[in-house]
Order: structure tokens, then sequence, then C-alpha cells
């Protein structure tokens, strides 16, 4: 008999790695975005990043405050603010804001257009451009999945978790996810489940809210008792390429509280 010399037994194990990394994936001939997003609704979401400068952050709060709610009530303007944060872990000095558009595009090109005519938010955004370091956006599509956000009460503590997927994984990660946020709904933690469209792609956002950062823990480790959880999990984190999560703390005018 010959000996097996460890050069043998290599094809054999190229072919079993690459079967446990090459999937199978049905040819698509439809978007990720009508595959996954809501269809009864048609909103669009702008997630805004903004990094403050240290010594600006409380006046940029105050203006926020008073200029971005007079938007969010106006009825000529097809948009609603769903929150406003300040990052509390993760990076400092940096205020979360997330904006719906009912009537996906063209009502973020009417808002657009609308303030652009605005005289409060011209000023507004000079004042506000003295005080950032720099800003970056998005714009999202919420999964069919996943609760709307709607207003809550307080007091609470929000996470936004943040997730690079490799790109091709989003129909995968979608159907992974539309059986995992079962096991996330026992304590209303649920906020919202998003997309990207445009700006960085293939990045996905979840939203939670927690009473406290011990309900926090508490809620995420029940979850790993809960049958097919940690088979989910399992299934979802060979799709990832980077991840990120945020502690935020809402502002004061904030509908999520």
């Amino acid at each position: 008999h010959r000996k097996l010399t460890s050069s043998d037994n290599r094809p054999r194990e190229d072919s079993w790695l690459k079967s446990l990394f090459v999937r199978k994936v049905d040819p698509r001939k439809d978007a990720h975005s009508n595959l996954l997003a809501k269809k009864e609704t048609s909103s669009l979401y702008k997630l805004q990043f903004h990094n403050v400068k240290p010594e600006c952050l409380e006046a940029y709060n105050k203006i926020c405050q008073e200029v971005l709610p007079r938007i969010h009530e106006d009825k000529h303007y097809p948009c609603t603010l769903v929150g406003t944060w300040n990052t509390w872990y993760g990076e400092q000095d940096q205020a979360v804001h997330l904006w719906r558009y009912e009537g996906g595009y063209p009502a973020l090109t009417e808002v657009m257009s609308k303030l652009k005519e605005n005289q409060e938010f011209s000023e507004f955004r000079k004042a506000r451009s003295n005080m950032l370091l720099s800003r970056k956006n998005q714009l999202l599509l919420e999964f069919s999945f996943w609760n709307e956000p709607i207003p809550r009460s307080g007091p609470n503590i929000y996470e936004l978790r943040s997730y690079q997927l490799r790109p091709g994984t989003m129909i995968e990660w979608g159907n992974y996810w539309a059986r995992a946020i079962r096991f996330r709904q026992d304590g209303n933690e649920a906020v919202g489940g998003f997309f990207s469209q445009i700006g960085q792609l293939y990045m996905v956002h979840h939203l939670w809210a927690y009473k406290d950062l011990q309900t926090r823990e508490d809620i995420r480790n029940a979850a790993w008792h809960k049958h097919g959880w940690e088979e989910l999990v399992y299934y979802t984190v060979p799709l990832i390429q980077e991840m990120e999560s945020r502690i935020m703390i809402p502002q004061k005018t904030s509908p999520l509280q």
C-alpha cells in the first residue's frame, strides 16, 4: 500500500473547502430592491451621519432641535423625521438622523427642491457647516419582514448595527433574517431594518431600542437559548465583511424616544 502524504490529500481538502464557500444561487431576473423591500409602501429613507466639532456639539444639537421638527411637521414636505440621535458609544461627537420620504424618489426630489427656497433652512445649513468636521448619507429601503419604525415613548437607548455585506449576498441575508427576526420580537426591541440603495452599497442597518445597556445584554443573551437562532447566526456571519455597533441617545425632539 502506498503511504498517503499530505500533498495527496490536498486536492480533496481544496474541493471540500470550495464546497463550503461556493454557493449555488439561482439566476435572478429582478433587482434586490424589488425582491426585499416592502411592496405596500414606496417609502425611501435617508440616513445621515454628521461628525461634529467637539466644542460645537451643544450648539449643533440646539439648531437641529429648532429647525428639523418644523420640516417634519410642515405638510408641504412629504417627509418625516423618524429619529435623531447623538452617538454615545461608537464614533464620538456624532449626530445620526433618519428621514422617511413617503413616495420614494419623487418625494425626495420635491423636498430637496422646496428646501432650496426655504430661507430658514438655508441659514441653518450655513450655521451647521461651520460646526461639522465631515458628513455622509445613504439612501435606504426597508426590508419587507421588519417592523416599520413608528414613534415610541422613552426613555430608551438605541443601537444601530451596521453590516457591510459581501457583494452578491443581499438576497441570502434577507432570506435568513426573514426567519431570524422572529427570535427578536419578544421585547418590542426591533425598530427597523434597512438596506442601502445609494451611498455605500451592500450595507444593512438594523435599529433596536432598549431600556438600558443591561436590558440589551439580557435580551441578546436570551436569543441564544431559542432553538434555531444559533443556526441562523452561523449562516449569516460568512456574508459579512465588516460590522459596527453604535449606541445612541435620542435628541429631545426625536419621535423615537
